[in-house]
């Protein structure tokens, strides 16, 4: 993709609006995980050190056009200075006097941090009166946060219509991660889709299913799979209306030549619970009053031999219900298998969307992956073959 990056981009004396993911979890006020501020600190170290002064959009939550203080991003500014090792000016506002007011003071190497964009209605709308009052504070607009890229809003796509545009390291290094897995990647690919529904994934697996070798299904979105498949699941989460979609995404990966794989065992139990009692029977004898809540040890099996296999992994989502051990096996197992013939060189392994970073973290891998993404919905969307307004407003063409 011929995009257009900070690093292309004269700095110096310039005043820089950079689109930023801040969306982190809160807790009594204080930030949870602070992942999302440590992935934008490249970014705003490049400004800094070229002589630019970054000025921070960023959203969080949904405030829905209103003013909500459990939603202010002044929340953030001290986690913000201590990551980025620069002193944080807040601005109670995105327009107007105040943010022109600390635009005056800024010292060189200083952050100016404005407030959270969804607390104006014209953000989401895309205003362009809006967006030309936050282009009148910069220089140059640029865009880091890939996540929030699928949104055609006015701190997205309306300020690249005014004033010169780039990507930020992070956008770039997310679009060249993606591109590994379905520009030119290296084969066999094996792509791994888990988590609860199909009816969420169904565009998913029908771009996936043109563009590699093989497709992993897990988590309870296999369980419709199993079920159109005419085996009882018993109490499992299923979606019975899909089961001819199901059958569908079946007949055209055999179109394709696209191998799926789905669990032949199961880990079972009357309860989703860390005490509860799992039994581990076939993918065809589920009982009535069970539940699946994970793949079984031959499922894993099969899933480490297909990784085993591949060149490229794209995983997206957990083979179980990982939230609540023991039911995490299937996933931390295949994840740790991973990363090991990642980190020998033997594999490009890239992940994202949903609970995929929170299902990594949990087994403890993200670090070892080639690349693995905090964005969700535009992680998605990128997959499904769709283009990213945000995305696109950056590239040269």
């Amino acid at each position: 993709m011929p995009l257009k990056t900070l690093s292309q981009m004269d700095l110096r004396g310039k005043r820089v609006l950079t689109r930023v993911d801040l969306n982190v979890p809160m807790v009594g006020g204080k930030v949870a995980d602070a992942t999302r501020i440590e992935k934008i600190v490249p970014t705003i170290k490049e400004i800094i050190t070229k002589g630019g002064t970054p000025i921070l959009l960023a959203h969080m939550g949904r405030p829905k056009g209103e003013r909500n203080q459990k939603l202010s991003l002044s929340q953030l500014q001290e986690e913000l200075e201590t990551y980025l090792g620069s002193k944080v000016i807040f601005v109670a506002e995105c327009i107007g006097p105040s943010a022109e007011t600390a635009l005056e003071i800024v010292k060189n190497g200083e952050i100016i941090l404005l407030e959270n964009t969804r607390f104006y209605p014209e953000e989401e709308e895309n205003d362009p009166k809006f967006a030309a009052s936050l282009a009148a504070l910069a220089d140059l607009f640029c865009n880091d946060a890939f996540s929030a890229s699928h949104r055609a809003h006015a701190s997205t796509t309306g300020l690249a219509k005014y004033l010169p545009s780039c990507a930020g390291k992070l956008m770039e290094a997310e679009l060249k991660a993606l591109e590994s897995v379905l520009g030119q990647p290296k084969r066999p690919v094996a792509t791994l889709v888990g988590g609860a529904k199909i009816s969420t994934k169904i565009a998913l697996l029908e771009n996936l299913i043109e563009k590699v070798d093989f497709i992993i299904i897990g988590g309870a979105m296999a369980n419709t799979f199993l079920f159109s498949k005419g085996f009882n699941v018993g109490r499992s989460l299923v979606e019975e209306s899909l089961k001819s979609t199901a059958l569908k995404i079946l007949n055209k990966a055999e179109k394709y030549s696209c191998k799926v794989i789905l669990p032949t065992d199961l880990i079972i139990a009357k309860e989703l619970s860390k005490n509860t009692s799992t039994s581990v029977v076939s993918a065809d004898e589920c009982p009535e009053n069970y539940m699946i809540l994970d793949a079984g040890p031959s499922s894993v099996v099969n899933i480490k031999k297909c990784i085993d296999s591949a060149k490229t992994l794209l995983w997206n989502g957990p083979l179980g219900a990982f939230e609540v051990p023991p039911f995490d096996q299937a996933t931390s197992q295949a994840a740790k298998f991973a990363s090991e013939k990642t980190e020998k060189g033997d594999l490009i392994s890239v992940a994202g969307g949903g609970d995929t970073f929170a299902a990594l973290n949990k087994a403890g891998v993200t670090d070892t992956f080639t690349y693995v993404s905090t964005a969700g919905g535009a992680f998605l969307e990128w997959l499904e073959g769709k283009e990213l307004p945000g995305v696109l407003y950056l590239t040269k063409k």
